[in-house]
């Protein structure tokens, strides 16, 4: 009897102990919230989908919030976030402006938070890891670029499609962007802002620009939707390859594009890389492990003949997720 009740003593305290490690391992469990500045943008889209896929990796739970472009939005959904108890953030912001009363609040609260795709507000320092695309440089090659096709096609005008120029990513495009210009004899004749990001304001846009300057050899698009919007307008003028055209980020749509030739080059940008990479940044901060601050992800050029290499299908696969 005796050795029976000690058998039984063993087995509940065996049981007692797994279920205390299970609530442990429950507590453990870390939940990131991502925060997107609309998820009616594609972009922002599969920066979430990188950032639920390194999630379920780690072991760790997912909530998203589209601040719907309002910085008081924004900031409520921080509110929110915390409030529910998540412990770390990855956020695409709305603007680079309306990051300081966020970044102070979440530094109150002892939230890590990491910037996706666009930066905080120039000066800020109360972050936890910044995952952008190197703008400056990515301006630079993307300026030199579409000087180039300016200049193939007979003259040196060039015309832009730019981000709101109150991002800091904005600010860098178009810094080395106008570097490139005036190195090597390129003439900005236009720049036009997005509001919304869409391909029907793109098209507006750019109809309006090669209106006001018909000498425009080249296109600059900032961003995907405006390299798709701008290919539209050439073909409907039937200027489809006498205008160039180079866009920054990438899509199914403008790689569509690009083996047609209606544009000439895409700056890839990894939307995806930037969700995995900003999540496991702050996971590091969670976890005590080495974080680093600022992540400038490089921009490769690909053009119609190295759209389908290994090399490119490996960028491309950090970009936006793959098809079902």
């Amino acid at each position: 009897m005796k050795t029976k009740l000690n058998g039984w003593l063993a087995m509940a305290a065996s049981v007692a102990l797994a279920a205390l490690s299970s609530v442990a391992h429950a507590q453990e469990k870390k939940t990131v919230a991502y925060l997107a500045p609309s998820l009616d943008i594609s972009y922002w889209q599969w920066v979430g989908f990188g950032v639920k896929q390194k999630a379920q990796e780690l072991g760790m739970d997912y909530v998203e919030f589209t601040s719907e472009n309002s910085p008081a939005k924004q900031m409520d959904n921080a509110r929110t976030a915390v409030t529910k108890g998540v412990d770390a953030i990855v956020i695409g912001p709305v603007s680079s402006t309306s990051t300081p009363p966020l970044l102070a609040y979440l530094k109150s609260q002892n939230i890590p938070i990491a910037f996706a795709g666009i930066g905080p507000q120039p000066g800020q320092t109360d972050y936890t890891s910044s995952v952008t695309a190197n703008n400056y440089e990515t301006g630079k090659a993307q300026g030199s670029f579409v000087c180039a096709l300016a200049k193939e096609r007979g003259g040196n005008k060039v015309g832009m499609l730019s981000l709101p120029q109150d991002r800091e990513n904005a600010q860098k495009y178009l810094k080395g962007a106008q570097e490139a210009f005036a190195a090597d004899g390129c003439k900005l004749a236009q720049m036009l802002e997005t509001r919304g990001l869409t391909v029907n304001e793109a098209v507006t846009q750019a109809n309006d620009m090669l209106t006001a300057h018909p000498d425009i050899k080249a296109i600059y698009g900032m961003y995907d939707e405006a390299g798709t919007g701008a290919a539209k307008v050439l073909e409907t003028r039937g200027l489809t390859g006498k205008i160039g055209i180079a866009v920054a980020d990438g899509s199914p749509t403008t790689i569509g594009l690009l083996k047609a030739k209606a544009i000439q080059g895409i700056f890839f940008q990894e939307a995806v890389g930037q969700g995995i990479d900003g999540t496991q940044q702050v996971f590091n901060a969670l976890t005590k492990a080495p974080v680093k601050k600022d992540l400038a992800l490089v921009m490769p050029l690909v053009t119609a003949d190295k759209i389908d290499s290994p090399e490119a299908k490996a960028v491309i696969a950090r970009v936006f997720p793959p098809s079902k």
